[in-house]
């Protein structure tokens, strides 16, 4: 006899594409495919996804590689997977029992077989809020503690500049950075949150990059004597003007590079010879090959937060209907804060 089935509402991929993503690439169906309990014998965890993560990586899903790209390819006409928040239902894996709060990979869907359950973190401290878990005390939170602790070794005294820094990762290297005793600049795409990061987050300094018609002009007027670190997460325009002002001996962690994840020919970079110049030392990371580090980041990074030292800004959308506008929108600059997605109130 089949085994009983529930409605899910799910996001589905359409169809691999170039260029910008559009809202239509994705579709919100509902269909008869998650079981009401885990199939016998399976090691399958059956979650309630809470909260999922909008990410920009996912633009790399969308688009279909000829050669294994760092991230799977999303499949057409499969659910669209990210990082998120769920809520164990049934566990057929001796590690999860119903009723546990877990993150990890999950199905922009109401409920999702896990069955590889094995990559789900159970979440230890809930004297926070659970959303925390998609960005501050997930894969963000521990992307910036990997990039900057990790890759930039970072000095008191230093002078440090983040590109995208009102993001989930970039205003968390900010606030890292200020721990350290470093001075401090950020970059992003509005005034409003140019204020966020200067005013909540506690840079020395922010600019709207958009309003600065010669970027090496505009890192001279902060950077005067030059940049120790550089967070890169924008790539592009940003990283040539970057190279001309840093330090002898510095150092630039590569998290990501979104300015060039749509276009169909991304830029050039001109200005590599100031890394044998000034002795520059690049470095890109992938959080995935980091796990191991993440017991030692919430441990470090709880009394930070209990107490205040540590701030987060998230942009909540509700509901899986609007999921797509979300993920879009990181794209075009419209999210303030970490992006994340409420599917379902514990």
């Amino acid at each position: 006899m089949a085994a009983a089935v529930m409605p899910n509402k799910k996001v589905v991929f359409k169809n691999y594409i170039t260029g910008f993503p559009k809202e239509t690439d994705m579709e919100l169906v509902t269909s008869d495919t998650v079981p009401l309990k885990v199939p016998e014998k399976s090691t399958a965890v059956l979650v309630k996804n809470l909260y999922l993560s909008c990410d920009p990586y996912m633009r790399f899903c969308m688009s279909k590689h000829e050669e294994p790209s760092f991230v799977p390819d999303f499949i057409p006409g499969s659910v669209i997977t990210s990082f998120g928040v769920s809520k164990v239902v049934d566990s057929g894996h001796p590690d999860f029992s119903a009723g546990d709060l877990v993150w990890g990979l999950t199905g922009w869907e109401e409920y999702s077989l896990i069955t590889n359950p094995e990559s789900l973190s159970k979440i230890k401290y809930t004297d926070v809020p659970l959303s925390y878990y998609t960005g501050l005390l997930g894969m963000a939170g521990l992307t910036a503690y990997v990039g900057f602790y990790e890759i930039c070794a970072p000095k008191k005294g230093e002078y440090v500049f983040v590109s995208a820094a009102s993001g989930a990762v970039g205003q968390l290297v900010g606030q890292f950075a200020k721990l350290m005793g470093c001075y401090v600049v950020g970059s992003a795409g509005s005034d409003e949150k140019v204020n966020l990061l200067k005013n909540k987050f506690g840079f020395d300094e922010a600019f709207n990059y958009k309003k600065e018609s010669d970027l090496n002009a505009a890192l001279k007027r902060y950077f005067p004597d030059g940049i120790d670190i550089y967070f890169e997460n924008v790539g592009g325009a940003m990283l040539d003007a970057v190279l001309m002002n840093m330090r002898i001996h510095g150092r630039i962690a590569a998290c990501g590079m979104i300015s060039q994840y749509n276009l169909e020919k991304p830029e050039g970079v001109h200005n590599l010879m100031y890394t044998f110049m000034k002795q520059i030392r690049i470095e890109g990371f992938l959080v995935s090959y980091y796990h191991h580090k993440y017991d030692e980041f919430v441990e470090k990074i709880m009394p930070d937060i209990r107490e205040g030292r540590i701030t987060y800004v998230e942009d909540t959308a509700e509901g899986l209907e609007n999921a797509p506008a979300a993920l879009i929108g990181l794209f075009k600059g419209l999210n303030v804060g970490k992006q994340l997605v409420v599917v379902a109130h514990e």
